[in-house]
């Protein structure tokens, strides 16, 4: 683990350790926030111990590689209202990722193998978030595009945003545990989105928070001195 903030630590694993698992500091435990891959499991549930203890799970969203664990942690699942019938779904592409937009023909085939191995099935949702909800000192942010109920948290405090898929700091036509260059962002690949117009619409609105770090769904913290640019670049990507 890599504590990445006051109270904030990044669990990575799976493929080229890109997958992230974030636990935020909740009284004497911590809350889970996105759900990585069923790879995971068995560190996630010894880094929540190590903690103090896990009290709930919060998706970012329910996207196979992004909820992955949440069935197996033992405690209760929350997400935004509008992912809930996706995280209760057994299927592990969701009906409108359309892979015939990536341009690599070998990416398109592997991709719905890799969905299935990093799904850990169908999740129980005990509950759900609404954009200004608190969590763990967060406030809850909607970001729609990437999925439906996409959400972020944003800690004035100090200017942090865990924004789980908002960004991808990872190639998202390839992925595959490429990063993206140092300091560099884009908006998620539209293959994978649910509106690809609302998933630009959500960066430039993170963009507009200015914010300090960006924690992402893949790969390490972002930090520079201009994230605001760095951001508004990424929503131009594709």
């Amino acid at each position: 683990m890599e504590k990445v903030a006051d109270g904030v630590w990044l669990l990575r694993g799976d493929l080229g350790k890109s997958m992230n698992v974030y636990f935020l500091e909740e009284g004497d435990g911590v809350v889970q926030f996105d759900a990585g891959t069923k790879a995971m499991v068995k560190k996630a549930k010894a880094a929540a111990a190590q903690l103090g203890g896990l009290k709930r799970v919060v998706l970012g969203h329910a996207h196979a590689d992004h909820r992955g664990t949440a069935p197996s942690m033992g405690v209760p699942v929350f997400c935004h209202g509008d992912d809930v019938a996706d995280a209760e779904s057994d299927a592990s592409i969701t009906p409108y990722m359309d892979l015939s937009q990536l341009p690599f023909a070998p990416v398109r085939w592997i991709y719905p193998t890799l969905m299935k191995r990093w799904d850990g099935g169908a999740v129980k949702i005990d509950g759900t978030v609404s954009d200004g909800d608190d969590v763990a000192g967060f406030r809850v942010i909607h970001f729609p595009g990437h999925a439906p109920g996409l959400i972020g948290l944003w800690r004035e405090s100090d200017r942090l945003a865990i924004v789980s898929d908002v960004i991808y700091l990872v190639d998202s036509a390839v992925r595959l545990g490429r990063a993206l260059p140092a300091g560099e962002a884009s908006v998620p690949h539209p293959a994978w989105a649910w509106d690809h117009a609302k998933a630009k619409e959500s960066v430039r609105k993170l963009a507009a928070l200015e914010p300090a770090v960006v924690c992402a769904g893949h790969e390490g913290p972002l930090r520079n001195e201009n994230l605001r640019e760095t951001l508004e670049r990424a929503a131009e990507k594709y």
